[in-house]
């Protein structure tokens, strides 16, 4: 079958597209035939290493990248539900700590790790939906006084400022915060990216760029806002403080700006306000099931799409061109990446 490997970490380049033999799944293992696989930044930065010191590092066996992917169970191994063979699913955290990712023909993941998916739902809306929506579901569920489930009122009579909402988390965010019914206020960097922004359901959106964010997000939420989805810590702490409300708590996902973030220590402990990290491979494993099955009625009631009517523009590429998937995710392509395995 074809694959897509690489043997040491590094640029785009090291990816090689091989021929892989094919086995058989194994205990509490199953076989899918790969249609979507989804590129996220995690995948791009586990390729180059984690650091400049550990790009080019020789790995202990050829990795196929690809966290998240959809497509068929082709088999099952032992101790799995026969009934699960020939399944439409989608996968998560396919290569997390694991050489088995989902850039590839034939994906063998634990069964544990994919998830039925209703019959009106695409592989490219499937692969667009593990890393992006599980991290915004988590963001989206730790205040203190908030839900640790989303659905139809979960968030009604709250407020959520979503820091960068045209990007895959945040456009995620948009969608699970206006389908459990909060008031979404968001930050953009374009016109361009007001209007996916506006497509994903924001009820109100400022320009960073052009715009006093703190002054506007106070001007629509009087109080503060009850929850910040934020993508730039080092950049928007000052803001994030200005705004939060009481017992209100600001998720980071990811470190644009900077590595390092400074606080304004009594402007955030006056609200009592929260800090929490989200990392989703990490994150409680209750957290995760709670987001696979909020996602699953969310895919099954239609309330959570993909493409640029969505907010999301989909990129697709071949599998011979994952290399340039990854180039067009480390270029910060606006929308989802995916690599269309099989037609």
């Amino acid at each position: 079958m074809r694959a897509i490997v690489y043997t040491r970490t590094g640029d785009p380049a090291v990816l090689t597209l091989v021929d892989k033999a094919e086995r058989s799944p194994g205990e509490g293992e199953v076989a899918v035939r790969i249609h979507r696989s989804g590129i996220n930044p995690t995948d791009v930065k586990s390729r180059a290493g984690s650091s400049a010191a550990s790009s080019g590092a020789e790995l202990a066996e050829p990795q196929v990248p690809g966290q998240d992917g959809s497509g068929v169970v082709e088999s099952v191994g032992s101790g799995v539900d026969p009934a699960l063979a020939g399944k439409r699913v989608w996968i998560w955290e396919a290569a997390y700590q694991r050489p088995e990712g989902t850039t590839q023909e034939l994906a063998i993941v634990p069964a544990r790790q994919v998830v039925v998916l209703p019959d009106t739902v695409s592989f490219d809306l499937a692969a667009s939906l593990p890393i992006p929506f599980m991290t915004a579901h988590r963001c989206l569920t730790v205040a203190e006084h908030g839900p640790t489930r989303l659905g139809p009122g979960a968030l009604a009579g709250r407020t959520v400022l979503v820091a960068g909402g045209a990007g895959a988390v945040g456009n995620a965010a948009i969608q699970l915060a206006r389908w459990a019914d909060a008031t979404v206020i968001t930050t953009v960097s374009s016109p361009a990216k007001a209007q996916l922004a506006a497509a994903a359901g924001a009820d109100h959106i400022i320009d960073y760029k052009r715009q006093d964010v703190a002054a506007e997000v106070r001007k629509i939420a009087v109080h503060g806002v009850d929850a910040i989805v934020e993508v730039s810590p080092s950049a928007n702490a000052a803001i994030d403080a200005a705004v939060i409300a009481p017992d209100g708590a600001i998720a980071v996902y990811a470190t644009d700006g900077g590595p390092n973030v400074t606080l304004p220590v009594i402007t955030l402990m006056i609200p009592n306000a929260r800090w929490q990290f989200v990392l989703v491979y990490t994150e409680p494993e209750q957290a995760k099931r709670h987001a696979i099955a909020d996602l699953q009625e969310a895919l099954a009631t239609g309330a959570i799409r993909v493409g640029a009517e969505a907010g999301l523009p989909l990129h697709h590429f071949s599998l011979d061109q994952a290399a340039a998937a990854h180039a067009a995710v480390e270029g910060a392509a606006v929308g989802k990446v995916l690599i269309d395995v099989t037609d």
